[in-house]
């Protein structure tokens, strides 16, 4: 985090955002409900982000924020949204080595 902003997030899509009124810079954006990934058991919090990539439900994906996410929405600053799903996770390890399934009910 850098002055109270987070910068990217690991997380699993846990649902879809359907709106049929929204902002018209948000027009032909698909938007998913993503849970932050924690090791230490499951996190109440979730945010919705933009999704340019085709990402399902299950899927671990990195979250970035801020411009970050503008410039993979590909809308440049002309948008009102500022999360979006920068990339799909296929393996992910920890420093204490266990891996981590890139499908969350893949899980043991």
């Amino acid at each position: 985090e850098r002055r109270g902003e987070r910068l990217m997030l690991v997380g699993t899509v846990v649902g879809n955002v359907w709106s049929t009124v929204k902002d018209p810079s948000l027009e032909g954006l698909r938007l998913l409900v993503v849970q932050p990934f924690t090791t230490g058991g499951e996190s109440a919090e979730t945010i919705v982000a933009a999704d340019p990539l085709g990402a399902g439900v299950g899927e671990r994906v990195l979250v970035v924020f801020g411009r970050a996410a503008r410039h993979c929405i590909g809308k440049g600053h002309d948008i009102g949204f500022q999360t979006a799903i920068s990339a799909i996770i296929d393996r992910m390890e920890l420093t204490d080595g266990r891996g981590v399934d890139p499908v969350a009910s893949e899980e043991n």
